[in-house]
């Protein structure tokens, strides 16, 4: 019975060890441009430029790289009043894709890493799970 009881904390223990990894980088760039593709072309386009005057660009984006924690904010709440990006002030709304962690840490860190953007690290579950509506 001990051995059984032993064998099975085991097995949890390495399959929440294997849950709690994170992809590479690479792949979760992959998947996040995927998941780009499906929620976020329509309004900042495939080249990240997004509307003048209507949808915020994301390419070379200082927000973006200035405010990691309030965009993830955006990402998985929703934005809605002003935001200065480049310079430039927009106040508009984007609503919440609904989209889970692992999608938004995907996304995040293939608009990091697009464009022209270059960030260090990596967006994890982990963050995007800190990360609360204020």
């Amino acid at each position: 019975m001990k051995y059984l009881l032993s064998v099975y904390c085991i097995g949890v223990f390495s399959f929440l060890s294997y849950m709690q990894q994170e992809k590479p980088l690479k792949q979760s760039i992959l998947d996040g441009e995927e998941i780009y593709q499906d929620f976020c072309l329509q309004c900042h386009l495939d080249n990240g430029k997004g509307v003048e005057n209507a949808f915020p660009p994301l390419a070379k984006s200082d927000y973006l790289q200035n405010n990691i924690e309030a965009s993830i904010r955006g990402v998985k709440y929703g934005l809605r009043g002003e935001i200065t990006v480049n310079g430039k002030t927009y106040n508009g709304v984007m609503v919440n894709q609904g989209l889970d962690e692992e999608e938004i840490a995907d996304v995040m860190n293939y608009i990091l890493n697009s464009w022209g953007n270059k960030t260090e690290g990596q967006i994890t579950v982990a963050q995007v799970l800190e990360v609360q509506k204020q």
